[in-house]
């Protein structure tokens, strides 16, 4: 008697029964995903998608990377878990590499298992070396679901209660395409920076712990700042005695094409504090923060991480870096960038609710409106959701993000090749075209 074969609806009604009603998921039908290989997933009905998602940006070296499973498997052979009071060759091995592939004065690391957990620790180390308490983060920005971040966050959508953990002032993110001062770049000087400044004088004790910003902001859409926007905004903010974290949980391991970290982009920005997740292990639980030996060591009471660091995790980690390092994926993360970006950008040229495209590399945004040729910017949330199942049906499955959920997120593997990022891009065109009739 043969077993009974597992069906997409199988999985998702189990899904919806045991999971809490919040856990969200894409699609009318939700897509219950089987197994994958390189950029490639396959659902339980048997249906092959292009993944351009990549588990939130978290998949780097491709599905069930060969490399990274083996260093996994020799792991586990050897030695599961024994947390951060013991030492271990695999987590002095990470922290060795990423201090050496990090910007700036980068020398001591820390494990978590989250990026909630990363962004959490270094505001401790900015308030603990300040020894200030109030922070800056930006609207539309995201840093994750305990009730610090929840402060933190940017999004209404994403705060469960009216929490406050931390005294979080939020500057206004450098929202080029909707600027909150009705202003263009570069004739607006930069004002959303600036406006720091005043931030800072008005609402706060007039000094800071730090400001946390995410080189491109991931949730928020996409959004890429400007030239000089970094560099002026962390200037202001160092001038009040804060410290620069700078989250690179989606932006980290040559997402952005080119360099290895998102702030990279930016000339003459150094950050005090790095935080990254997602990319660093290609889909297995671990972060990490950087930071200089004098932050680090405002670190006085006792530290572990039950999590952070495991042995199994760190050894992915290392064979992710190792391969982006040894297979130039930096490198093919801009040119496929640069191939994906002049699809997107003729697809904006073709229909009238592109309103616009933005990113690095691998991490291009493109943000739907309801008639960008007439001028009526009104977000297209409907229109997005009705391109998902469109993109699903044809299979390519993509993320959405922004404050309306109105901004397609397209992060394909850093292992993506020409002609995937082609029939990607052909799917798109067909999806537009069918929303479009």
């Amino acid at each position: 008697m043969s077993e009974k074969k597992i069906s997409n609806a199988d999985v998702t009604a189990k899904y919806k029964q045991y999971l809490f009603p919040s856990t969200a998921t894409y699609y009318q039908q939700p897509v219950a995903i089987e197994s994958g290989k390189g950029c490639t997933v396959r659902d339980f009905d048997g249906n092959k998608y292009l993944d351009f998602f990549g588990g939130i940006l978290t998949i780097s070296v491709g599905h069930a990377n060969e490399k990274v499973n083996a260093a996994v498997r020799a792991q586990m052979e050897r030695l599961g878990h024994v947390s951060t009071v013991y030492p271990t060759l695999p987590i002095a091995e990470l922290a060795e590499k990423l201090v050496k592939l990090a910007p700036g004065k980068m020398e001591k690391a820390f494990f978590c298992a989250s990026g909630t957990e990363a962004d959490e620790t270094a505001v401790a180390l900015a308030q603990a070396h300040t020894g200030r308490q109030e922070l800056i983060a930006l609207r539309h920005s995201y840093s994750g679901r305990s009730l610090l971040a929840q402060s933190m966050v940017g999004h209404s959508k994403y705060r469960v209660i009216p929490t406050q953990v931390a005294a979080v002032k939020h500057a206004h993110a450098p929202y080029c395409y909707r600027c909150p001062f009705g202003l263009k770049y570069p004739s607006c000087e930069l004002k959303c920076a600036q406006d720091i400044e005043d931030l800072i004088q008005t609402t706060t004790m007039g000094h800071v712990a730090g400001i946390i910003i995410e080189p491109i902001m991931g949730v928020g859409g996409f959004i890429t700042p400007p030239p000089g926007w970094m560099k002026l905004a962390t200037d202001i903010v160092r001038k009040y005695g804060g410290v620069f974290i700078c989250d690179e949980v989606q932006t980290g391991f040559g997402r952005t094409g080119g360099k290895m970290w998102g702030v990279q982009h930016e000339d003459g920005v150094q950050p005090d504090v790095m935080t990254m997740a997602k990319g660093i292990a290609n889909g297995y639980p671990i972060s990490a923060v950087l930071t200089t030996a004098p932050i680090a060591d405002a670190w006085k009471a006792g530290n572990i991480s039950t999590f952070g660091g495991n042995p199994i995790s760190c050894a992915a980690a290392n064979a992710t870096v190792d391969q982006i390092v040894d297979d130039k994926l930096v490198e093919n993360a801009a040119a496929m960038g640069q191939v994906l970006r002049e699809g997107l950008e003729a697809l904006k040229a073709r229909y009238a609710v592109v309103g616009d495209v933005r990113g690095r590399g691998l991490m291009q945004g493109v943000e739907l409106v309801k008639d960008e040729k007439a001028g009526d910017r009104t977000p297209a949330t409907e229109a997005t959701l009705r391109l998902f199942e469109e993109t699903k049906k044809r299979g390519l499955i993509i993320g959405r993000g922004g404050l309306n959920g109105n901004v397609l997120r397209v992060a394909p593997p850093l292992v993506v090749s020409k002609a995937e990022v082609q029939d990607a891009l052909k799917i798109l065109d067909d999806a537009f075209a069918a929303i479009s009739k």
